[in-house]
């Protein structure tokens, strides 16, 4: 060996003495400067040409990055692809690279720097934080060479690990397609160089000394896959002579030992330095024998290694953009296997062991940072789907409504999920059930849960029927702050002056007094555009500070979720701190509340804290409305109902998805779960997909609903119709004796009788004329139970297609699951193909008075409508208000067509009374009291509860239906 080659080795040796802690040698090697190629005199006319085709590989990749990253934004304006690169330690060179090179192909480019000595924990937490921000689409890592643990390395989110270091993309590159994985930078830079040096690595002998993990494991597959035989070894290696003495080519991973003499190495031997020092710029290589990387080549490398990683960004981004477009859906289903005589529900629902609710969430298409996990079966669904998904063409939209029920209820629950499983367990189609949250009243009241029943329900049924994600919860709060506010506001405008109000309502808080916003907004609205609160006249400060709110004018009530008839009216105020401020006032149930509706019916948290602003309370001495936001709470009731706004996902007994959000009562409001839920799974089901809803109570109630207010406000169209009819009821419209919860069914429901079904069905016949006032296809799904007679089904199937319902179907759900509901899910596929003529029932521009005459006319049969007194000013002072444009709510009895719940079948002739009209302005309906509506239920004598039990070894839920 020459001692110009020995002494350019030992130049390496003496360039690595005392240079501390090194950084992970590859990572380390992305971190180089690229500062200007010498000149051709500085190493030998080859390795000059190989330097110079080296450097073309980066520019080429860079310039292909570009073009490629261009196309992208073109195709996706908002996209902002963003690196994130996480460093310990001083600053260097590399970091002008990658920022130059980002900044050249488009790419934006964030730098957290930690100190040198950050502990592990330190650097995984921020790696967790950066995997968890949408707006980051790539990481690579820039530490000691200490630092990369195996902690650290597979805290990296796979999905951003530009530089493929997780010990999943190492997997993927060692056992998957070279071609589908993200190669290490460094490693793919080597390849390249040897290739432009040797032009082949086939069948050449490859020893790589001192490289760690994982720069040894990428460039050890990717080396194999080009036919070399690779050997690995550290400098201390016992058989490091021999292996040295094989090896056509070297790469260097650390500084080679002073004591490893130069003569073990064979002479034309190819060095490539991927070390540390290589980065300083201090090498310098002159002997022709030992092709040893000379300066020019290591900065190839260098700039090659970091083309790659832009290279992978732009890879990484290309993936994330795949990953926010909708994907058919990998489901797997949940096989049942029913039982006769059917269990009760709760047995049947604890039989089955649902999917965790995560895998459900990516098995339908959602993204790991679009989800809430609540326990191990409910997820919270961020409304930032409908962004990612707003190209998605939506699929098909079916309503479930039913006949006008009996006090059991019909089914349209277990037909809702019925459906679903049906669909999709049976046929293959992606669908989604959309339910109402229960409340808990009826639930430890007499009509039980609504999970559904029998082998059609959501589960865990008790998870659903219990608190589920708080929701209601949240909706008792911000209602029951409202109703606070408003009689402290009035206690005290009515015991302060001007000047004492307003030195409380604008404090001074560290010697300065500002408005809050809410307050500025109040002060737009008064007509007063100061916002110095020291420059207000009196006249201004009295505007500001006085609500002036007419007590007998309050409409917002307190709400709870339990029923309590004894709540139905109190008086408030009565202790000695209220100074004589007493009121009658009420409770109603929590589902009533405004609040309610609008988390039913807003699109956005934007809207729905502008319609929790617009809520009136009262009206003012003047008879002007007053508004939460006069009373300054919005921003307080939007906080707590923040998380409430999400639909809460949860699955069916055979797996399929059901999404579970706001619970408002048919008869008393408007009767639907909430339009976000609805949109939501719209876009996940895809095109030829469905999304089936429910609609509370008959068709004339929650139905009517429906078409009139929700699908206004969310601009959906609705496929088809599933009407809900059991013989059951349709016997009691027959004239059979009437049905009560609790108490066993008489005789005539329990054996054949087809004249009072026959009698009955004109009931079924008037709800089918009521959808086609709508224009929608009608489906009739019989809800079949195990005394319904073949000749009584049969009867009802001819009789409902004979009267314009595109099908009939009998359904056995309920005793066998999807199974049963596979006729069902075939027709109402073939009915949502058919032309849908979708019209509202009236124009919104009609009088308040005209509308609830065309809805009493022509969806119940009333002969005309009788206003109240009262009914009468309401109207009169909603039109004045500027109200008189919405849509109109009927709260009304669901248990006939008529005001009066013992009219069954048909009534007609009838005059409808209507007692009184209140106003959701928030929620954006005018809703008329029909005769005597409750809205607060009572217990009955044997309510639900006393079923209802826990085991304390268990807990687990006893009782529950």
């Amino acid at each position: 060996m020459s001692i110009a080659r020995l002494g350019a080795l030992r130049r390496l040796h003496r360039s690595g003495a005392g240079a501390g802690s090194r950084a992970e040698p590859a990572l380390q090697l992305l971190q180089a400067g690229c500062p200007a190629p010498p000149t051709p005199p500085a190493c030998s006319p080859r390795r000059w040409l190989h330097q110079q085709q080296a450097t073309g590989g980066a520019s080429e990749i860079l310039q292909s990055s570009k073009k490629v990253l261009a196309s992208l934004k073109r195709e996706h304006p908002m996209l902002k692809p963003t690196l994130a690169i996480l460093q310990a330690g001083s600053y260097d060179l590399v970091q002008e690279m990658n920022k130059k090179l980002a900044e050249e192909i488009g790419l934006h480019i964030i730098h957290i720097w930690l100190p040198e000595d950050s502990s592990e924990d330190e650097i995984v937490g921020e790696i967790l934080k950066l995997n968890d921000d949408p707006t980051v689409h790539g990481l690579a890592l820039h530490l000691p060479e200490n630092a990369y643990s195996s902690k650290i390395l597979n805290a990296l989110k796979p999905e951003k690990d530009v530089d493929g270091v997780s010990a999943v993309n190492l997997g993927q590159l060692v056992y998957g397609d070279v071609y589908d994985c993200l190669p290490y930078p460094t490693a793919s830079a080597v390849i390249e160089l040897l290739e432009n040096i040797d032009r082949s690595i086939d069948g050449k002998k490859v020893l790589l000394v001192g490289t760690a993990a994982p720069l040894a494991a990428s460039l050890q597959c990717l080396l194999q896959r080009k036919g070399a035989m690779v050997m690995s070894c550290q400098w201390k290696t016992q058989q490091l002579q021999s292996k040295l003495h094989q090896a056509d080519v070297m790469v260097i991973g650390s500084i080679k030992p002073e004591e490893i003499p130069i003569s073990w190495i064979k002479p034309g031997t190819t060095i490539v330095n991927c070390s540390h020092d290589v980065l300083s710029g201090k090498l310098c290589y002159g002997h022709q024998d030992v092709k040893y990387g000379d300066l020019a080549a290591e900065e190839a490398l260098v700039s090659l290694a970091v083309a790659i990683r832009m290279q992978n960004m732009i890879k990484t981004t290309e993936r994330w953009i795949r990953s926010q477009q909708y994907r058919k859906w990998n489901l797997h289903c949940l096989t049942l296997h029913p039982l006769s005589p059917v269990p009760s529900d709760i047995e049947i629902s604890r039989a089955q062991s649902p999917k965790a609710v995560d895998v459900l969430a990516k098995e339908i298409g959602l993204l790991a940072d679009e989800i809430e996990i609540y326990g191990q079966t409910k997820a919270k669904v961020h409304l930032s789907l409908l962004e990612r998904l707003k190209d998605q063409p939506d699929g098909k939209y079916i309503l479930v409504a039913g006949i006008t029920p009996t006090p059991l209820g019909e089914g349209k629950s277990t037909v809702t999920i019925g459906l679903v499983q049906a669909l999709t367990a049976h046929l293959d189609i992606n669908s989604f059930a959309c339910l109402r949250q229960p409340s808990q009243g009826p639930t430890f009241g007499v009509k039980g849960g609504a999970a559904g029943g029998g082998y059609a329900q959501v589960i865990p049924m008790e998870e659903f029927n219990l608190h589920l994600t708080g929701d209601i919860h949240a909706i008792t709060a911000a209602n029951n702050l409202l109703a606070a506010a408003i009689d402290a506001r009035i206690l005290h405008e009515s015991t302060q002056s001007d000047k004492a109000l307003y030195s409380r309502l604008v404090p001074v808080v560290d010697g300065v007094r500002k408005f809050s916003t809410i307050q500025l907004a109040r002060l737009k609205r008064l007509g007063i555009s100061k916002t110095d609160p020291g420059t207000l006249t009196e006249e201004e400060i009295s505007k500001f500070v006085r609500l002036d709110i007419d007590p007998s004018t309050i409409t917002w009530q307190r709400v709870l979720d339990t029923n309590d008839r004894f709540l139905r009216k109190i008086t408030v105020g009565q202790a000695n701190t209220e100074k004589g401020f007493i009121r009658q006032a009420q409770f109603d149930i929590a589902v009533a509340s405004e609040i309610m509706a609008i988390l039913a019916l807003t699109t956005s948290l934007a809207d729905m804290k502008d319609r929790l602003g617009k809520m009136v309370v009262a009206n003012d001495k003047n008879g002007q409305p007053v508004t939460a936001e006069d009373l300054g709470v919005t921003g307080a009731l939007a906080v707590l109902m923040k998380d409430a706004i999400k639909p809460t996902l949860m699955q069916t007994l055979e797996g399929t998805p059901v999404f579970v959000h706001a619970g408002p009562f048919a008869n008393i409001a408007h009767g639907n779960s909430s339009v976000l839920a609805d949109k939501i799974a719209l876009k996940l089901v895809g095109e030829e997909g469905f999304v089936v809803t429910e609609a509370g109570f008959g068709a004339d109630i929650g139905m009517e609903k429906f078409f009139n207010i929700k699908c206004r406000t969310s601009g959906l169209i609705p496929n088809v119709v599933v009407l809900v009819a059991t013989i059951r009821a349709l016997k009691m419209h027959g004239g059979g004796p009437s049905v009560t919860a609790g108490a066993p069914l008489k005789k005539e429901y329990t054996e054949e009788n087809l004249q009072l079904v026959a009698d009955g069905c004109c009931n079924l016949q008037k709800q089918i004329q009521i959808a086609q006032l709508f224009g929608v296809p009608v489906v009739v799904a019989l809800n079949v139970f195990k005394t319904d007679s073949h000749a009584e089904i049969d009867l009802v199937c001819e009789i409902a297609k004979h009267s314009g319902a595109f099908d009939a179907v009998p359904c056995k759900h309920w005793s066998a699951g999807g199974k049963g509901a596979v006729e069902l899910a075939q027709a109402v596929r073939k009915a949502a193909n058919q032309k849908n003529n979708f019209r509202f029932l009236y124009n919104l521009e009609l009088p308040i008075v005209e509308k609830i005459r065309i809805i009493a006319q022509k969806v119940y049969g009333a002969q005309d409508i009788e206003l109240s007194p009262t009914a009468q000013i309401q109207i009169d002072h909603y039109s004045r208000q500027g109200f008189g444009n919405l849509p109109v709510c009927m709260a009304k009895t669901h248990l006939s067509l008529s005001h009066q719940p013992e009219r069954k079948g048909v009534p007609t002739g009838f005059i409808l009374p209507i007692s009184d009209v209140r106003a959701s302005i928030g929620a954006g309906f005018i809703y008329p009291l029909v005769g005597t509506m409750s809205t607060m239920p009572g217990l009955p004598t044997r309510p639900c509860f006393y079923d209802i039990d826990l085991d304390p070894v268990t807990e687990q839920v006893k009782g529950l239906f």
